[in-house]
């Protein structure tokens, strides 16, 4: 393969905390390494419209504390159709850019995985998703700040609960997958946890709320994710009340709140880490992959594996989860 010396960058999909340090990253090491780097703003669709400026190192001064990503980002129709895949290889050809850092989540490797085979483009990715339900990783580029941010809230609504003796459902993020919930709930102490991954029992709900108020609890947290089968915080609130009409409800949705916000510490190392190894690995010849951490090692994992491959969630953490609330 020929010497990789122009590289670009984006982001797209879902924002997430630490896409500012993973963009900083990947272009103060492409610099180091005497390359080349161009920053392209709005994802796929901006790839498809040209809009693609050079950065330089103190293009991503200032950043790394910022939420949200300098590079803005969308989800592209266009990008899903041929013609438009076509269009955004040959913005590519224009900048002469040679490789691309893909930062973002399963929509964003879909896209990569496809463009790859079609154009025999490398491309490295960073996931950069609040969900992690991304296989290869152990976490992923903001879910540690939705925590963090998921915990404040809920610790705030527990002290109106305890004062008012009522039970608040809190619905979080997680469409497919019930991380989210699963590490919030047990952080805050909650008292029940729906996640997508399990399935809730109406009247077994029902039963063990109705078996804690008569025992010693006057106030409570349920933490709902939002792919729950059961529904959103809103239907799990109603199917509760029917069944236990002495409940004094309330429903939070904490929605979009969880995706902004200055990323942890943590998120901002992984995000460092993550973006200097995706530079290393495009120029020692890895594309098509996916760039993670498990067990503190670094791990390439083809997009389609991390796409298509479920990442499990602890049930043992949830049952734990049940038995500390007691």
């Amino acid at each position: 393969m020929t010497r990789i010396q122009k590289i670009g960058v984006m982001t797209s999909g879902g924002d997430s905390p630490g896409m500012n340090a993973a963009i900083r990253a990947v272009v103060r090491t492409a610099i180091f390494n005497g390359l080349d780097v161009y920053g392209i703003y709005r994802g796929y669709e901006g790839l498809i419209d040209g809009q693609v400026e050079q950065m330089f190192s103190h293009s991503v001064s200032n950043i790394i504390q910022r939420g949200g990503t300098i590079l803005k980002t969308a989800r592209s129709k266009r990008f899903v159709e041929y013609e438009g895949r076509l269009k955004a290889y040959q913005t590519l050809m224009e900048f002469k850019i040679d490789a691309l850092v893909a930062i973002g989540g399963n929509g964003t490797f879909t896209g990569a995985s496809i463009f790859d085979k079609e154009f025999n483009f490398p491309i490295v990715g960073l996931p950069g998703t609040i969900d992690n339900d991304l296989y290869g990783t152990d976490s992923t580029i903001g879910y540690d700040t939705a925590i963090n941010t998921v915990v404040g809230a809920a610790d705030k609504i527990r002290d109106t609960a305890t004062s008012h003796d009522r039970l608040f459902f809190i619905e979080v993020m997680g469409r497919d997958a019930g991380f989210i919930a699963l590490r919030s709930g047990i952080a805050c102490g909650a008292e029940f946890i729906l996640v997508p991954e399990t399935t809730t029992y109406v009247d077994n709900l029902a039963r063990l709320l109705r078996h804690d108020w008569r025992k010693n609890k006057t106030s409570g947290i349920v933490i709902v994710a939002e792919g729950d089968e059961m529904g959103g915080a809103f239907e799990v609130a109603k199917k509760m009340k029917e069944k236990v009409p002495e409940l004094d409800t309330r429903v939070t949705i904490l929605g979009h709140v969880q995706r902004g916000g200055s990323p942890s510490a943590f998120d901002r190392v992984l995000a460092s880490s993550l973006g200097y190894q995706s530079v290393r690995g495009l120029l020692d010849g890895e594309r098509g992959e996916m760039v993670g951490i498990i067990d503190n090692k670094v791990v390439y994992t083809p997009f389609d594996k991390a796409i298509k491959h479920t990442k499990d969630l602890n049930k043992e953490m949830l049952e734990m989860s049940r038995i500390l609330a007691l």
